[in-house]
């Protein structure tokens, strides 16, 4: 589908409906998705440039990384991911997707957005939306997997959610330590503050991931950081 109208200028109708109606910011976001044609407004910013951004990012990513990927909601981190695992596939490697968010209905709808079917992925792409995801749940499911592996975990913020799972901070740094023994990509989606203002910045950044638990963010190699359908990369340093 074609916009009528760029979509920073959709971004803007979205802030004034939010403000005039006092409702949440995705809730206006989706809004002005549905009277464009899409049901969500992750599915109107798959109309972005996603593939592109995606295979400039994945040639800057390396074996033994861990990856932090954030943005506020609806700005297309799990596009991006999906675009991610989807150019791994392309260049031979595996990828997998764990999502303690999506549904497999949502992820594949979302794979749909960006023009693959599950089936072209078939053999390069695994998909696990289990209520048990944690560090070692993905160190399990990734132990026969071959070094250049890409895996996402969506999303940082609920790894820990249950009690019986160790504690945030001790499961990224686990999952570090997978990356490095195991030459694997590991990309982490993270949540950013409520409070972070687009106006102020155009990015959001590390002072904004929403932390309910603390963890030592310079674990990342690697930062991604979304907004207004653009995307800013830094390497740690």
């Amino acid at each position: 589908m074609k916009l009528p109208v760029p979509i920073h200028h959709l971004k803007r109708r979205a802030k004034l409906l939010h403000r005039r109606e006092q409702i949440p910011l995705h809730a206006a976001l989706d809004r002005i998705a549905t009277a464009e044609g899409y049901r969500r407004w992750s599915l109107l910013a798959a109309r972005q440039p996603v593939a592109s951004v995606a295979t400039a990012l994945y040639r800057r990513l390396d074996p033994g990384d861990l990856v932090l990927v954030a943005g506020r909601p609806g700005q297309g981190k799990t596009l991006v991911s999906l675009a991610l695992a989807a150019e791994a596939a392309r260049a031979g490697r595996r990828s997998a997707f764990f999502s303690l968010e999506y549904t497999p209905g949502d992820v594949v709808e979302r794979l749909r957005a960006l023009g693959f079917e599950t089936g072209e992925l078939a053999g390069f792409f695994d998909l696990d939306c289990s209520d048990a995801i944690s560090a070692d749940y993905v160190g399990a499911a990734l132990a026969a997997a071959p070094a250049g592996t890409l895996a996402v975990i969506d999303y940082l913020q609920l790894l820990d959610q249950r009690r019986d799972r160790p504690e945030l901070s001790r499961q990224v740094g686990d999952l570090k330590a997978l990356a490095r023994q195991r030459g694997l990509i590991i990309v982490l989606l993270s949540q950013v503050d409520r409070s972070y203002d687009p106006a102020a910045k155009p990015f959001p950044d590390i002072t904004d991931i929403h932390l309910p638990n603390p963890v030592d963010l310079r674990l990342f190699d690697k930062r991604c950081f979304l907004n207004g359908g653009e995307i800013r990369f830094e390497a740690a340093a």
